[in-house]
């Protein structure tokens, strides 16, 4: 099969043919459909995930077919499926409390083992797996294995948004903008900031409630847009800018969530403790999506109540893979990147 190999960090993935996956005896093999370009697979690119080593096959945002499926698997050969980034074992203390996403033992196609920047992936433990929606287009459907479960968890697992509080969302990337549209979706009131004009009105067209352009004086700028700071506010980056700008946008009693990755260079930094402890705020941590929670996201999206679509804005081939990575160095237009074409 045909595969974008990771060779040599920082440099164009080597497309290459390997060996098709062995199917596991507790999974399936997936024909991928569409696979997502995820900051978090420039962070491997470049080196700084701990996790990805040369060799390696990226890609953990996917969906795809079911082609071939293990003697203890759950579904059949015909289905569509998606699949969240962390595959849980179920049978930890993590997974038995409903905490899935922080199981003990974890599997990681894309991160440890080969993943979907490929046509065909190996997907372990299929009781991870969900059902895609009729008619839902596999390109959205791919961000539901990382940027969209992932926003929807800290909004709803961990902040506990209610309808009719503010939201910042710092940082319109993949999962920055999913964040956003959710919490709309939610019945919040959103304010956004990002370096990139484009990608503010791009997100005001799509009906959030403001927009600040990050400079020194982000957090005033929301404290004045929401009359006093926001309720909750996301970091959708793991830099140190937004992380203090987050924290000190919130009002008395904030939720500050850590959705960005704070990895390599970035996994130390100084961070306004004052801020916390002057405004009584809670900081919450939050990585993936305990797959339970697969129905309440895509009940949203059967029902009409959420349109992911604005999310996608380029599809492209595997050959394109290095080159969508190589953006992420700098500051990127709006919409993500879905690989659709596996042979171009």
């Amino acid at each position: 099969m045909r595969a974008a190999v990771l060779r040599e960090y920082r440099q164009p993935l080597a497309l290459e043919d390997v060996p098709e996956p062995e199917c596991p005896r507790d999974g399936v093999v997936l024909r991928v459909e569409a696979c997502g370009v995820c900051r978090s697979d420039w962070h491997g690119w470049v080196g700084e995930h701990p996790r990805v080593k040369p060799g390696q096959i990226g890609g953990h945002e996917y969906c795809g077919e079911v082609v071939e499926a293990g003697p203890e698997a759950r579904w059949s050969v015909g289905d569509r499926l998606v699949a969240p980034f962390i595959l849980s074992c179920g049978t930890c203390p993590e997974c038995r409390s409903g905490h899935a996403n922080t199981c003990l033992d974890q599997r990681l196609p894309g991160f440890i083992e080969p993943g979907a920047f490929a046509e065909y992936v190996a997907v372990p433990r299929d009781h991870n797996l969900a059902a895609l929606p009729e008619g839902m287009d596999p390109a959205v459907a791919a961000g539901m294995g990382c940027r969209v479960t992932t926003a929807w968890h800290a909004l709803t697992g961990r902040a506990q948004l209610a309808a009719g509080e503010w939201l910042a969302v710092h940082g319109t990337g993949g999962v920055g903008l999913s964040a956003a549209i959710l919490g709309r979706a939610m019945g919040a009131k959103v304010v956004v900031v990002d370096v990139v004009r484009e990608k503010l009105d791009h997100a005001l067209g799509l009906g959030m409630e403001g927009a600040v352009m990050a400079s020194e004086t982000t957090a005033e700028e929301i404290r004045e847009i929401t009359g006093g700071g926001a309720d909750v506010s996301v970091e959708a980056l793991g830099i140190p800018a937004t992380v203090n700008a987050s924290l000190r946008c919130l009002r008395a009693r904030g939720r500050h969530v850590q959705v960005g990755m704070p990895v390599g260079h970035t996994a130390r930094m100084e961070v306004d403790m004052s801020a916390v402890y002057q405004g009584n705020l809670a900081l919450y941590g939050t990585r993936g999506m305990p797959a339970w929670r697969y129905p309440s996201l895509l009940d949203l999206v059967v029902r009409g109540r959420v349109d992911l679509s604005p999310l996608i804005a380029r599809h492209v081939g595997l050959s394109d893979v290095s080159a969508e990575l190589a953006a992420f160095d700098g500051p990127t237009p709006p919409g993500v990147a879905v690989v659709t074409d596996f042979a171009a």
